[in-house]
């Protein structure tokens, strides 16, 4: 199997210890490769969540996060959230927190609840920068204040970070929140990644193969469906009982097999592949990377359980479609949805946004589908007529009315009045998910 240079740097960031520091210029000499090639991988490490890239520091080997410790995050990410100037401590940049701390208070108070592995968020306090960081924590001073000398050599020797940054206590709060938040809506979204069977664990077929090594492999792991890759790995095909069915085995599996099958990247989301098993039916689909090489391979099992794992998860984040959906009120007895317009449903005129009023009538139409179908529905196309504009604070009253409702599709059209005036209509076409 050959690997390419690009490849090779990636496994040689990955081997480095957590807190290395690594430049493109070393990179380059340490691999024999172009400055170019190595700019090129350390921003896809970066991407892959290997490294993280701080301005007037450079570039840091970090720890990857599980999907479970999303919520936390590194010193190296909030000198990035806040802008933030690094003066001392460099060293522990790689290094998770636990808790912030804003110092608001009497020095004594604020240390009572400053601990190791928190943040203190602080203005201009060189002692309380001092005693947080004998306590075994870092500091974010804002206000753009710098600190003393020896407050600087302390946190060098603790390999605990003290950052500055321009913006002052509030502010900082508020953009560290933002981003906890949007890595709690992404830890709700599950990807295949985070669900497949590894490469090593996976059972795989050659294409110089024969039928009999598909039997084998059967009797060895009572399963039916392989991928089927060549010599550099790359999946070629998959196979499965029917296809060997009637065959000698001594034919070659590259003549059985169904070519170019279809696949998904690790970066999937899991809803995505699961519609695409469902639309195919598909019982296993395999993972590739870039270069269309096995990764691995993901079942309908693996993905049920999957989002069920998903619903039960007791922390995420509230994305734009939650905040819509939520103020949708009881529906009426007549079949009609009501939902109030609140100000962050609007516009800069302070008139409902056309895409608050798509999600609006996807949401009112596919109640009404759930009504008569169980399952999942994906919507395939839709068209919208904005009437009227609805203006903020006001009430509107949505009616979905069934044109057509087969096994795998329905047709939707709904009504869309505020005080008795019609403001909106749509016609939407969905593709119907039977639930497995």
């Amino acid at each position: 199997m050959t690997i390419t240079k690009h490849e090779q740097i990636l496994q040689y960031i990955e081997s480095l210890p957590v807190g290395e520091k690594i430049s493109v210029r070393q990179i380059a000499k340490e691999m024999g490769v172009s400055e170019g090639t190595a700019y090129r991988a350390i921003k896809d490490a970066e991407t892959k969540g290997y490294v993280s890239t701080i301005e007037r520091v450079g570039t840091i080997r970090i720890e990857q996060k599980k999907k479970e410790n999303i919520e936390r995050l590194t010193y190296a990410e909030v000198v990035n959230i806040v802008d933030g100037q690094v003066l001392g401590g460099k060293e522990g940049l790689h290094k998770t927190l636990n808790k912030f701390v804003i110092g608001a208070m009497k020095l004594e108070a604020m240390m009572r609840y400053t601990g190791a592995g928190n943040l203190l968020i602080v203005g201009n306090r060189t002692k309380a920068h001092e005693l947080a960081l004998e306590a075994g924590a870092g500091v974010l001073i804002t206000g753009g204040f710098d600190t003393e000398e020896h407050v600087k050599k302390l946190a060098d020797e603790r390999q605990l970070p003290i950052i500055s940054t321009s913006y002052d206590t509030f502010t900082v709060a508020t953009m560290i929140n933002r981003a906890i938040y949007d890595q709690l809506i992404k830890k709700e979204i599950v990807l295949v990644e985070d669900i497949l069977t590894p490469f090593e664990k996976t059972a795989y077929l050659y294409v110089t193969d024969q039928v009999e090594r598909w039997y084998e492999l059967n009797r060895e792991t009572k399963h039916s469906r392989f991928p089927v890759i060549d010599q550099q790995l790359k999946v070629q095909g998959i196979v499965t009982a029917k296809d060997v069915m009637g065959y000698e085995r001594d034919v070659l599996i590259e003549k059985v097999m169904t070519k170019h099958p279809i696949t998904v990247s690790g970066k999937t989301s899991v809803a995505s592949a699961s519609h695409m098993m469902v639309w195919e039916g598909i019982e296993v689909l395999p993972v590739v990377d870039e270069y269309d090489r096995l990764q691995g391979i993901i079942s309908r099992q693996d993905v049920l359980k999957a989002l069920q794992m998903v619903q039960r998860q007791p922390q995420v984040g509230e994305t734009i479609d939650d905040i819509v959906t939520n103020q949708f009120l009881t529906e009426t007895v007549d079949g009609v949805f009501r939902c109030n317009i609140t100000p962050q449903m609007t516009n800069h005129l302070g008139t409902l946004s056309y895409g608050v009023f798509t999600t609006i009538v996807t949401e009112a139409a596919t109640r009404a589908l759930r009504l008569h179908k169980r399952g999942d529905l994906v919507v395939e196309n839709i068209t919208i007529y904005f009437i009227k504009p609805v203006q903020i604070d006001s009430v509107i009253d949505i009616k979905p009315k069934l044109l057509e409702i087969g096994r795998k599709f329905g047709k939707v059209d709904v009504e869309v009045f505020n005080e008795g005036t019609l403001v909106g209509k749509a016609l939407m076409m969905c593709q119907l998910l039977e639930r497995q």
